[in-house]
């Protein structure tokens, strides 16, 4: 009986002894297991004591920091210390996780090759079987990249409502050009023919002017908000940077001042651009006003130009730009900079950091748009206090240069030339037909097409130009001129509108030989128009 129970007794010991052994394995498993999660783990884990001093980091925190164990452990956690926190933010900190709580923040910390990097962590502290605080132990996810393509996510968002802000513009200055520059060739006729009717001296002659002068400032912001949005019509040429950047140095210097050096570094080596002159001349008014104004007393202004060959890399890197061969100008200036914070806005219409009567905002609106017009794109960098540049690039046309025309003085015509004026808004006919009677034509008026070619069948003499309105209810002016050609083969003619490029294009009007004149339009803008249709060989 005795023998039986030592028999059981030993059993049972053997089997608790077993059991424990087993506990014991699966203990070791356990933390052999708990070990590799967190060995293994795709955060990186660091463990300290309750001084922040290491004692273990996992092979993802030695990755990503790019400390070794050995250089980590024995080390306190300022090592990663970047300079971007105050010490309100680390006080926090330690306040939270000494007080027995859990921390979870962001950090932004310093890798060993002195690399910024942006971490989520959640810190918490350790306690023993007392309740002290042992350790802490965090757990860090590197978010850079995340942040990164948020970043660009939302760079890409701010693109997308910029293009659907600049096409709401367009539209809007699409909707308002062809009535407004109507009324404004109104005001505009009907104030030069007033007064070329005064007497040298008289008051009213001032008061005229100054509605003159505001009428054309109204007709100038129009074809800004045309030029920012992309539709001003316009005429394009091949021509040499070069060569029309320094035909207008003279003006140039005239406009920035004496008090400012205006420095011109031409490579000689570029190639032609297609573009309208008149384009290149405003966007180098503009640019160099801009930096004029950026300048308080002495300052230097920097004009140059050379050829860039933009590969694939190029583009990776700045979206805005594509490859191929681009002629760059570049406008510098020494001024107060742009502050960064204003640098994504200058571009559009109307915004401006000058003081208040300073400007219209609309100056780097339309530098944008004639940019953009023709193809090219531009880059501003900026620092206040160390002054400006922007950068244009233009592709590089290869093509012969376009012929320059011969000049010819404006005058009067003498000859009484018949002019077929095609208009369908009364009161702009009116006022043409005036403006080209004292300019000295014989003029036929026609408020619709149907009424010009009964006129042409019946008119006895020769019509020597068709002046007609592009778009109008019955057909639209290329068709009228081609029905006209066919009473008289020798007719020229001179397009005009107040519609924007894009409805003007699509009538075939602002392809290359076709004369073209915008409305509004001065009496003086009409006559030289006219006369080099009428001179033309």
């Amino acid at each position: 009986m005795t023998m039986n129970k030592e028999i059981q007794s030993s059993k049972a010991s053997s089997d608790s002894a077993i059991m424990s052994q087993k506990r014991d394995q699966e203990a070791a498993i356990d933390r052999d297991r708990l070990f590799e999660a967190v060995r293994q783990s795709g955060e990186a884990i660091v463990i300290t004591d309750p001084q922040g001093i290491i004692e273990y980091a996992n092979p993802t925190f030695e990755r990503i920091s790019g400390y070794s164990l050995q250089e980590a452990i024995g080390a306190k956690t300022d090592i990663l210390k970047s300079g971007m926190h105050d010490e309100a933010f680390y006080g926090d900190l330690w306040q939270t996780i000494s007080a027995g709580k859990v921390w979870k923040g962001r950090f932004v910390n310093k890798k060993k090759d002195g690399t910024l990097y942006t971490e989520e962590a959640t810190i918490s502290p350790v306690f023993d079987a007392s309740g002290g605080i042992v350790n802490y132990i965090a757990v860090k996810l590197d978010i850079s990249e995340k942040l990164k393509e948020a970043e660009e996510k939302e760079k890409l968002q701010k693109q997308y409502r910029q293009a659907q802000k600049m096409e709401a513009i367009g539209r809007l200055s699409g909707g308002v050009a062809h009535d407004f520059n109507n009324m404004l060739g109104v005001i505009i006729g009907h104030a030069e023919i007033a007064l070329d009717k005064l007497q040298a001296g008289e008051s009213t002659a001032e008061d005229l002017r100054g509605i003159l002068s505001a009428a054309e400032k109204s007709a100038g912001i129009v074809r800004q908000l045309l030029a920012f949005a992309r539709q001003q019509p316009i005429e394009p040429k091949v021509v040499d940077l070069n060569t029309v950047i320094a035909g207008m140095l003279k003006l140039l210097r005239s406009l920035v001042g004496e008090d400012i050096d205006l420095c011109w570094l031409p490579d000689t080596n570029i190639g032609p651009v297609k573009i309208d002159p008149s384009q290149l001349d405003q966007l180098l008014t503009n640019l160099c006003v801009n930096a004029r104004d950026a300048i308080a007393g002495v300052g230097k202004i920097t004009i140059e130009t050379a050829t860039i060959h933009l590969t694939e890399e190029h583009c990776l890197q700045h979206s805005f730009l594509t490859q191929g061969e681009f002629v760059v100008l570049t406008v510098s200036d020494n001024g107060c900079g742009i502050a960064g914070e204003f640098l994504q806005e200058i571009f559009e219409p109307f915004f401006t950091t000058k003081g208040p009567g300073q400007g219209t905002g609309m100056g780097l609106a339309t530098v944008y748009g004639i940019v953009k017009q023709n193809g090219g794109s531009i880059t501003v960098y900026s620092e206040q206090g160390q002054g400006t540049t922007f950068k244009i690039y233009l592709p590089r046309h290869h093509a012969a240069l376009s012929s320059s025309p011969v000049r010819k003085k404006v005058e009067r015509s003498r000859r009484g030339e018949t002019v077929l004026l095609v208009e369908d808004d009364g009161e702009l006919l009116l006022v043409a037909r005036r403006m080209l009677e004292q300019l000295g034509y014989q003029v036929l008026p026609a408020n619709s097409p149907s009424e010009a070619l009964a006129i042409a069948e019946k008119e006895e003499n020769m019509i020597d130009l068709l002046l007609t309105d592009v778009i109008m209810p019955e057909m639209n002016g290329k068709d009228l001129a081609r029905q006209l050609q066919t009473l008289s083969v020798d007719t020229k003619c001179l397009y005009m509108s107040g519609y924007t490029a894009d409805v003007i294009a699509r009538h075939g009007v602002l392809d290359a030989g076709i004369s073209f004149i915008e409305k509004p339009f001065s009496k003086r803008e009409l006559a030289k128009k006219i006369r080099g249709v009428l001179d033309a060989a």
